[in-house]
């Protein structure tokens, strides 16, 4: 399909990582980071691509990254070509708005998921025990219920597979008190300036995952930020709690999925061009809503 990016081949730079959906090379103290067109849904990367979907996420992330560094920083360099080492120019038709620089930061194996409203994982937890991730929640909750409060539910970091809910005990064992207590405030402050910024824009962020680093001890901000892939986004015209609700995210292409006769075991079935092209159009105004540009 034109203009899709399903996978990066830069044969005089080092891969450092080839990911679901990103390609990261190692450039010795810095990462380059290429969010590819690639889509997975069920841990599984689906054959074909979705147009812009590489330039959404990385254009988005770039913007959030701006819109939250005060909170804490973060591991972006620049996102601008000319601000790349000399040997990487040569690559700027494929690197442009699909790729940032970034520091090597060590990755904390935690995953911070914040919780604004019942959905997904959490509603599946709360309908067995009324609770998330040992946070107890008021009976007599609907699925896409707003929450009477945010909350932040982490969750194992896993190469493959699904990762797996955790308690806030189990979080500190894992990466200790004072790290675990961190990343917990920054997690909320986090959703809760970008969900109130968003819904001013049109759209609800139910909810998003962060992934936190140590770069020279200090804990910042890395990957991917509340993009369509990492965030649960709906339109907040329309909503209504006691279903599922529509969505400017991948969960579109796993409802499809849904509905075909697939084990949700590799190989995964090619998507069709429908769907395909109603997905793409759903990550662009996405991006258009929450930062009031088209990208081209």
């Amino acid at each position: 399909m034109k203009d899709v990016l399903i996978k990066t081949d830069f044969k005089d730079l080092k891969l450092y990582k080839c990911g679901k959906v990103r390609d990261i090379y190692d450039l010795g103290d810095k990462l380059l980071i290429v969010s590819t067109d690639r889509i997975s849904c069920f841990d599984v990367v689906l054959p074909g691509g979705i147009p812009y979907k590489g330039k959404v996420l990385n254009s988005l992330s770039c913007f959030w990254f701006n819109f939250t560094h005060q909170i804490i920083p973060n591991h972006v360099i620049s996102s601008d070509i000319k601000d790349y080492p000399q040997e990487l120019r040569k690559y700027q038709d494929l690197l442009s708005q699909r790729s940032m620089l970034v520091l090597k930061a060590k990755p904390i194996p935690l995953e911070c998921i914040v919780r604004g409203y019942l959905s997904g994982s959490g509603w599946k937890e709360y309908r067995e025990k009324q609770s998330i991730c040992g946070v107890k929640l008021p009976a007599g909750l609907l699925e896409s219920d707003k929450l009477p409060e945010v909350i932040f539910t982490p969750s194992t970091k896993q190469d493959s597979g699904h990762d797996v809910n955790i308690s806030y005990n189990q979080a500190e064992k894992l990466v200790g008190k004072r790290i675990f207590l961190t990343l917990k405030e920054k997690s909320i402050q986090l959703y809760k300036k970008a969900a109130e910024y968003a819904e001013s824009r049109g759209i609800i962020i139910a909810d998003t995952k962060f992934e936190f680093g140590l770069y020279n001890d200090e804990i910042i901000l890395i990957d991917e930020i509340l993009t369509p892939d990492s965030s649960r986004f709906w339109p907040k015209q329309g909503y209504k709690p006691g279903k599922p609700q529509p969505s400017f995210d991948k969960q579109f292409v796993r409802d499809y999925l849904e509905t075909i006769n697939w084990d949700k075991n590799p190989p995964a079935p090619q998507l069709p061009e429908e769907i395909i092209l109603k997905t793409s159009q759903k990550y662009l105004e996405a991006y258009r809503r929450l930062t009031g540009e088209r990208l081209n």
